[in-house]
Protein backbone atom coordinates (compact mmCIF):
# COMPACT_ATOMS: atom_id res chain seq x y z
CA UNK A 1 0.00 0.00 0.00
CA UNK A 2 1.46 3.56 -1.34
CA UNK A 3 1.04 6.64 1.20
CA UNK A 4 -1.98 7.95 -0.67
CA UNK A 5 -3.86 4.28 -0.15
CA UNK A 6 -2.92 4.49 3.42
CA UNK A 7 -4.34 7.94 4.32
CA UNK A 8 -7.69 6.94 2.73
CA UNK A 9 -8.02 4.03 4.46
CA UNK A 10 -7.40 5.95 7.67
CA UNK A 11 -10.04 8.29 6.90
CA UNK A 12 -12.99 8.65 8.99
CA UNK A 13 -14.67 8.57 5.50
CA UNK A 14 -13.72 5.48 4.36
CA UNK A 15 -15.04 2.03 5.61
CA UNK A 16 -12.96 0.42 7.59
CA UNK A 17 -14.48 -3.53 7.47
CA UNK A 18 -12.75 -4.42 4.37
CA UNK A 19 -9.05 -3.61 6.09
CA UNK A 20 -10.37 -5.14 9.21
CA UNK A 21 -11.15 -8.35 7.53
CA UNK A 22 -8.02 -8.67 5.29
CA UNK A 23 -6.16 -7.52 8.55
CA UNK A 24 -7.75 -10.74 10.29
CA UNK A 25 -6.76 -12.72 7.47
CA UNK A 26 -3.03 -11.67 7.50
CA UNK A 27 -2.91 -12.33 11.19
CA UNK A 28 -4.41 -16.24 10.94
CA UNK A 29 -2.22 -16.44 8.12
CA UNK A 30 1.24 -14.95 9.12
CA UNK A 31 0.80 -15.66 13.17
CA UNK A 32 -2.33 -18.22 13.70
CA UNK A 33 -5.00 -17.60 16.05
CA UNK A 34 -2.89 -18.04 19.13
CA UNK A 35 -3.03 -15.08 21.46
CA UNK A 36 0.65 -14.38 23.88
CA UNK A 37 0.08 -13.90 27.11
CA UNK A 38 2.95 -11.21 28.26
CA UNK A 39 2.85 -10.47 31.87
CA UNK A 40 3.01 -6.64 32.26
CA UNK A 41 5.34 -5.40 35.45
CA UNK A 42 5.19 -1.97 35.91
CA UNK A 43 8.29 -1.24 38.14
CA UNK A 44 9.15 2.22 39.08
CA UNK A 45 6.66 5.17 37.85
CA UNK A 46 9.48 7.95 38.27
CA UNK A 47 10.53 9.34 35.48
CA UNK A 48 13.38 12.32 34.25
CA UNK A 49 11.05 13.11 31.14
CA UNK A 50 8.25 15.85 31.23
CA UNK A 51 6.74 14.28 27.77
CA UNK A 52 3.41 16.41 27.09
CA UNK A 53 1.08 13.58 27.12
CA UNK A 54 2.34 11.17 30.24
CA UNK A 55 0.79 11.69 33.41
CA UNK A 56 4.02 9.82 35.26
CA UNK A 57 5.80 13.12 33.67
CA UNK A 58 8.80 14.72 36.00
CA UNK A 59 7.08 17.57 37.69
CA UNK A 60 4.13 16.35 37.75
CA UNK A 61 3.21 16.33 42.00
CA UNK A 62 0.18 14.35 42.16
CA UNK A 63 1.93 11.55 41.21
CA UNK A 64 2.36 9.21 44.31
CA UNK A 65 5.91 7.80 43.57
CA UNK A 66 6.93 3.81 43.32
CA UNK A 67 9.90 2.03 42.89
CA UNK A 68 9.59 -1.95 43.29
CA UNK A 69 12.87 -3.55 44.69
CA UNK A 70 14.44 -6.52 42.79
CA UNK A 71 12.76 -8.96 45.18
CA UNK A 72 9.43 -7.30 44.41
CA UNK A 73 10.03 -7.62 40.52
CA UNK A 74 10.75 -11.39 41.01
CA UNK A 75 8.08 -11.92 42.94
CA UNK A 76 5.90 -10.49 40.02
CA UNK A 77 7.88 -12.94 37.69
CA UNK A 78 6.86 -15.70 39.75
CA UNK A 79 3.32 -14.90 39.21
CA UNK A 80 3.70 -15.03 36.01
CA UNK A 81 5.40 -18.62 36.12
CA UNK A 82 2.37 -19.35 38.44
CA UNK A 83 -0.45 -18.32 35.56
CA UNK A 84 1.37 -19.56 32.59
CA UNK A 85 2.78 -16.55 31.33
CA UNK A 86 5.52 -17.13 28.83
CA UNK A 87 6.90 -13.62 29.09
CA UNK A 88 7.89 -10.88 31.47
CA UNK A 89 7.36 -7.03 30.38
CA UNK A 90 9.61 -5.26 32.70
CA UNK A 91 8.35 -1.78 32.18
CA UNK A 92 9.03 1.98 33.68
CA UNK A 93 9.26 5.63 33.66
CA UNK A 94 13.33 6.90 32.57
CA UNK A 95 14.09 6.30 35.98
CA UNK A 96 17.73 7.87 36.69
CA UNK A 97 18.03 5.88 39.86
CA UNK A 98 18.41 2.55 37.91
CA UNK A 99 21.35 2.28 36.48
CA UNK A 100 22.23 0.06 33.38
CA UNK A 101 23.72 -2.29 35.50
CA UNK A 102 21.59 -2.42 37.93
CA UNK A 103 18.38 -3.15 35.92
CA UNK A 104 21.24 -6.22 34.50
CA UNK A 105 21.25 -7.58 37.54
CA UNK A 106 17.77 -7.83 38.25
CA UNK A 107 17.58 -9.33 34.47
CA UNK A 108 19.83 -12.16 35.42
CA UNK A 109 18.11 -12.93 38.17
CA UNK A 110 14.67 -13.15 36.60
CA UNK A 111 16.06 -14.87 33.56
CA UNK A 112 17.93 -17.34 35.76
CA UNK A 113 15.35 -18.27 38.61
CA UNK A 114 12.47 -18.26 36.15
CA UNK A 115 13.31 -18.52 32.30
CA UNK A 116 10.87 -16.37 31.09
CA UNK A 117 10.91 -14.62 28.15
CA UNK A 118 11.91 -10.85 29.33
CA UNK A 119 10.99 -7.75 27.30
CA UNK A 120 12.33 -4.31 28.75
CA UNK A 121 10.71 -0.90 28.37
CA UNK A 122 13.11 1.42 30.28
CA UNK A 123 13.27 4.16 27.54
CA UNK A 124 17.06 5.64 26.24
CA UNK A 125 20.14 4.30 27.23
CA UNK A 126 23.69 3.99 25.49
CA UNK A 127 24.79 1.37 23.06
CA UNK A 128 26.96 -0.06 25.67
CA UNK A 129 23.53 -0.12 28.05
CA UNK A 130 21.74 -1.72 25.17
CA UNK A 131 24.70 -4.46 25.33
CA UNK A 132 25.23 -5.02 28.80
CA UNK A 133 21.27 -5.68 29.13
CA UNK A 134 20.93 -7.93 26.59
CA UNK A 135 24.11 -9.73 27.64
CA UNK A 136 21.88 -9.81 30.99
CA UNK A 137 19.19 -11.83 29.47
CA UNK A 138 16.71 -9.33 28.65
CA UNK A 139 15.28 -10.97 24.74
CA UNK A 140 13.18 -7.89 23.52
CA UNK A 141 13.19 -4.07 24.07
CA UNK A 142 9.59 -1.81 23.80
CA UNK A 143 10.78 1.55 22.46
CA UNK A 144 7.90 3.48 21.20
CA UNK A 145 8.57 6.88 18.89
CA UNK A 146 5.29 8.00 19.34
CA UNK A 147 4.91 9.39 15.88
CA UNK A 148 7.48 9.77 13.36
CA UNK A 149 6.23 13.45 12.34
CA UNK A 150 9.71 15.59 14.01
CA UNK A 151 7.97 18.69 14.47
CA UNK A 152 4.86 16.47 16.51
CA UNK A 153 7.98 14.77 18.06
CA UNK A 154 9.45 17.98 19.37
CA UNK A 155 5.82 19.49 20.66
CA UNK A 156 5.34 16.39 22.38
CA UNK A 157 8.70 15.82 23.75
CA UNK A 158 10.38 18.81 24.81
CA UNK A 159 13.76 17.66 26.48
CA UNK A 160 13.66 14.58 24.26
CA UNK A 161 15.73 14.23 20.44
CA UNK A 162 13.82 13.01 17.87
CA UNK A 163 17.11 11.99 16.06
CA UNK A 164 18.25 9.99 19.08
CA UNK A 165 15.64 8.51 19.53
CA UNK A 166 15.91 6.31 15.77
CA UNK A 167 19.12 6.17 16.85
CA UNK A 168 18.54 3.97 19.76
CA UNK A 169 16.06 1.64 17.76
CA UNK A 170 19.24 0.72 15.80
CA UNK A 171 21.62 0.66 18.73
CA UNK A 172 18.93 -2.29 20.15
CA UNK A 173 19.03 -4.19 17.00
CA UNK A 174 22.26 -3.96 16.68
CA UNK A 175 22.91 -5.61 20.32
CA UNK A 176 20.20 -8.25 19.05
CA UNK A 177 17.16 -7.56 20.85
CA UNK A 178 13.72 -8.26 19.06
CA UNK A 179 12.82 -4.29 18.27
CA UNK A 180 9.03 -3.03 19.53
CA UNK A 181 8.01 0.42 18.54
CA UNK A 182 4.54 2.07 18.75
CA UNK A 183 2.92 5.03 18.08
CA UNK A 184 -0.22 7.28 19.62
CA UNK A 185 -3.22 7.85 16.92
CA UNK A 186 -4.99 10.95 18.04
CA UNK A 187 -2.95 13.50 19.23
CA UNK A 188 -3.57 16.70 19.07
CA UNK A 189 -1.97 18.13 15.67
CA UNK A 190 -1.51 14.47 14.14
CA UNK A 191 -2.59 13.99 10.26
CA UNK A 192 -3.62 11.67 8.28
CA UNK A 193 -0.60 11.65 6.55
CA UNK A 194 1.17 11.25 9.82
CA UNK A 195 -0.38 8.38 10.74
CA UNK A 196 0.21 6.92 7.21
CA UNK A 197 3.80 7.35 7.23
CA UNK A 198 4.21 6.03 11.01
CA UNK A 199 2.67 2.84 9.31
CA UNK A 200 5.44 2.89 6.39
CA UNK A 201 7.76 3.71 9.07
CA UNK A 202 6.84 0.39 11.15
CA UNK A 203 7.55 -1.37 7.44
CA UNK A 204 11.20 -0.08 6.98
CA UNK A 205 12.27 -0.77 10.40
CA UNK A 206 11.19 -4.16 9.79
CA UNK A 207 9.93 -4.13 13.54
CA UNK A 208 9.79 -7.74 15.45
CA UNK A 209 6.32 -5.50 17.71
CA UNK A 210 4.59 -2.80 16.82
CA UNK A 211 2.13 -1.06 19.56
CA UNK A 212 -0.46 1.47 19.02
CA UNK A 213 -3.18 2.65 21.17
CA UNK A 214 -5.00 5.74 20.93
CA UNK A 215 -4.02 9.47 22.74
CA UNK A 216 -5.83 9.85 25.91
CA UNK A 217 -5.71 13.43 27.63
CA UNK A 218 -4.51 13.56 30.99
CA UNK A 219 -5.97 16.33 33.27
CA UNK A 220 -2.59 16.08 35.19
CA UNK A 221 -0.51 17.38 32.19
CA UNK A 222 -0.15 20.42 29.29
CA UNK A 223 -2.58 18.36 27.05
CA UNK A 224 -5.45 18.44 29.37
CA UNK A 225 -8.77 19.53 27.86
CA UNK A 226 -7.12 18.30 24.50
CA UNK A 227 -9.76 16.18 22.28
CA UNK A 228 -8.98 12.42 22.91
CA UNK A 229 -8.28 9.80 20.17
CA UNK A 230 -10.79 7.78 19.31
CA UNK A 231 -10.71 3.89 19.19
CA UNK A 232 -11.92 3.78 15.41
CA UNK A 233 -8.21 5.88 14.47
CA UNK A 234 -6.41 3.23 16.69
CA UNK A 235 -8.11 0.18 15.37
CA UNK A 236 -7.58 1.41 11.36
CA UNK A 237 -3.73 1.48 12.34
CA UNK A 238 -3.55 -1.86 14.36
CA UNK A 239 -4.97 -3.62 10.64
CA UNK A 240 -2.98 -1.41 8.84
CA UNK A 241 0.07 -2.26 10.38
CA UNK A 242 -0.71 -6.08 10.23
CA UNK A 243 -1.37 -5.65 6.33
CA UNK A 244 1.94 -4.01 6.30
CA UNK A 245 4.01 -5.84 8.38
CA UNK A 246 2.82 -9.25 8.08
CA UNK A 247 4.14 -11.42 11.20
CA UNK A 248 5.00 -8.35 13.53
CA UNK A 249 3.61 -8.99 16.58
CA UNK A 250 1.05 -7.02 17.77
CA UNK A 251 -0.88 -5.93 21.53
CA UNK A 252 -3.90 -5.39 22.04
CA UNK A 253 -3.13 -2.44 23.82
CA UNK A 254 -4.90 -1.86 27.18
CA UNK A 255 -5.83 2.15 26.19
CA UNK A 256 -7.88 0.36 23.85
CA UNK A 257 -9.69 -1.40 26.11
CA UNK A 258 -9.61 1.84 28.79
CA UNK A 259 -11.28 3.85 26.25
CA UNK A 260 -13.89 0.90 24.90
CA UNK A 261 -15.24 -2.07 27.37
CA UNK A 262 -14.84 -4.19 23.97
CA UNK A 263 -11.59 -2.27 22.81
CA UNK A 264 -9.18 -5.16 23.01
CA UNK A 265 -11.65 -7.58 21.57
CA UNK A 266 -11.93 -5.61 18.30
CA UNK A 267 -8.61 -5.09 18.28
CA UNK A 268 -7.72 -9.18 18.32
CA UNK A 269 -10.41 -9.23 15.29
CA UNK A 270 -8.53 -6.62 13.28
CA UNK A 271 -4.95 -8.36 13.34
CA UNK A 272 -3.58 -8.28 16.66
CA UNK A 273 -2.27 -11.46 18.36
CA UNK A 274 -0.69 -9.97 21.64
CA UNK A 275 -2.11 -8.99 25.41
CA UNK A 276 -0.46 -7.69 28.34
CA UNK A 277 -2.65 -8.61 31.47
CA UNK A 278 -0.79 -6.72 34.63
CA UNK A 279 0.81 -8.74 37.42
CA UNK A 280 2.30 -5.80 38.82
CA UNK A 281 1.62 -5.13 42.81
CA UNK A 282 -2.05 -4.06 42.99
CA UNK A 283 -1.38 -1.17 45.56
CA UNK A 284 0.41 0.28 43.21
CA UNK A 285 -1.01 0.15 39.63
CA UNK A 286 -3.16 3.00 40.23
CA UNK A 287 -0.07 5.28 40.44
CA UNK A 288 1.66 4.03 36.87
CA UNK A 289 -0.97 6.87 35.70
CA UNK A 290 0.10 7.48 32.11
CA UNK A 291 -3.60 8.14 31.24
CA UNK A 292 -6.71 8.78 33.56
CA UNK A 293 -9.54 5.67 33.41
CA UNK A 294 -6.93 3.12 33.15
CA UNK A 295 -8.80 -0.68 33.15
CA UNK A 296 -7.38 -3.28 35.37
CA UNK A 297 -6.09 -1.52 38.51
CA UNK A 298 -7.63 -3.81 41.42
CA UNK A 299 -7.82 -6.56 39.82
CA UNK A 300 -5.33 -9.15 41.26
CA UNK A 301 -3.00 -11.47 38.48
CA UNK A 302 -4.96 -14.48 38.78
CA UNK A 303 -8.44 -12.03 38.45
CA UNK A 304 -6.87 -10.95 35.03
CA UNK A 305 -5.75 -14.03 33.85
CA UNK A 306 -9.18 -15.76 34.42
CA UNK A 307 -10.95 -12.60 32.47
CA UNK A 308 -8.51 -12.97 29.82
CA UNK A 309 -8.88 -16.26 29.25
CA UNK A 310 -13.07 -16.10 29.30
CA UNK A 311 -12.17 -13.28 26.69
CA UNK A 312 -10.53 -15.70 24.50
CA UNK A 313 -12.57 -18.30 25.08
CA UNK A 314 -15.35 -15.73 23.92
CA UNK A 315 -13.70 -14.83 20.33
CA UNK A 316 -12.49 -18.49 19.52
CA UNK A 317 -9.16 -17.87 19.84
CA UNK A 318 -6.78 -19.81 22.86
CA UNK A 319 -3.36 -19.03 24.48
CA UNK A 320 -0.36 -19.52 21.92
CA UNK A 321 2.02 -21.93 22.55
CA UNK A 322 5.71 -21.01 23.20
CA UNK A 323 7.96 -17.35 23.92
CA UNK A 324 6.05 -16.03 21.70
CA UNK A 325 9.37 -14.69 20.25
CA UNK A 326 9.78 -12.96 16.85
CA UNK A 327 8.44 -14.45 13.69
CA UNK A 328 10.57 -12.58 11.43
CA UNK A 329 13.58 -14.76 12.20
CA UNK A 330 10.71 -18.05 10.95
Amino acid sequence: MQREELVKALSPDTDPAPYFDLADKVRRETVGDGVHLRGLVEFSNYCSRRCYYCGIRAGNPKVRRYRLTPEEILACARTAVQLNYKTVVMQSGEDPYLSARSLAAIVERVKTETGLAITLSVGEHSAEDYRMLRAAGADRFLLRFETSDRKLFTMLKPDSDYDNRFRCLAWLKDAGFQVGSGVMAGLPGQSLESLADDLLLFKRLDLDMVGIGPFIANPDTPLAGAVSGTLDAALRMVALTRILTKNAHIPATTAMGSIDPQGRQKALRCGANVLMPNISPTEHRVDYSLYPGKICTGEAPEQCAGCVDAMLGALGRERAEGFGHSMKTV
